[in-house]
């Protein structure tokens, strides 16, 4: 089920996945039916535009600051904080700065 990550070995989640100027980088962990397991790293200014998922999103700052805008509602999340994202709802991701986060979809 899990991919692109070593197993039976102590990580750091934040580690798995590097900046690169200009851009925003994914490594999807695990994708079926069920869940979607990705973690992401923003450069400062890039973003994911605004979209509607067919699950529940939850997210979690891995590193740095992110803002999240869901519905009309905007949100600053820093390391450590989580957002769930409702299925269906439109929401946007922006960095604030650099910043990693988890993120998991549940359909």
């Amino acid at each position: 089920m899990y991919k692109n990550i070593e197993k039976q070995k102590s990580l750091r989640l934040k580690d798995q996945v590097a900046y690169q100027q200009g851009q925003v980088v994914s490594r999807t962990l695990v994708q079926n039916q069920a869940v979607s397991v990705t973690i992401f790293s923003f450069d400062k200014g890039e973003e994911i535009s605004t979209h509607a998922s067919g699950g529940d999103a939850m997210v979690t700052v891995l590193e740095g600051t992110g803002r999240f805008t869901v519905g009309e509602e905007v949100f600053i999340l820093t390391e450590g904080e989580t957002l769930i994202m409702p299925k269906d709802i439109p929401h946007a991701v922006y960095g604030e700065e650099q910043f990693k986060m988890l993120l998991t979809v549940s359909f």
